[in-house]
């Protein structure tokens, strides 16, 4: 049988042990979504309502389970180069971009984060992927 003496010391030691160990099991960081536009908040609102609604669909709630980081050029197209670099050293896991310029931008600023896109065009006549059945990088 044993006392209590050693069954508080047998507790104290895991409760020593357990910081790190609860540690190692932490829940993943929250997702980031980057989302560049050449314009403004004020501007992008219907499209970043409509973002905000199609990830609710899919069980994202802005907040709760995913964070967005928004970055506006403020139609200064020029700015969307450091933007888009400032998006990719944050490591969002996903950049989501609403033009050509943006689009470019994010590409050139990062080889390792998914780009999604919308525009009109050809993004292979762009450059933007190598083709549409295989977009590659």
């Amino acid at each position: 049988m044993i006392d209590r003496r050693t069954a508080f010391i047998g507790l104290g030691s895991v409760a020593i042990a357990w910081p790190p160990a609860a540690r190692a099991q932490q829940q993943p960081a929250m997702p980031v979504i980057g989302f560049l536009s050449p314009g403004s908040l004020e501007a992008d609102t219907r499209r970043m309502n409509a973002v905000r609604r199609g990830l609710a669909e899919i069980g994202y709630v802005e907040g709760q389970n995913v964070a967005i980081e928004y970055r506006g050029a403020q139609y200064q197209y020029d700015r969307l180069p450091a933007l888009a670099v400032d998006l990719a050293s944050r490591q969002v896991t996903v950049i989501v971009v609403v033009s050509l310029p943006g689009t470019l931008a994010a590409k050139a600023a990062t080889t390792t984060i998914p780009i999604v896109f919308s525009m009109s065009g050809d993004p292979v006549e762009q450059g933007l992927v190598a083709s549409l059945v295989r977009p590659g990088g």
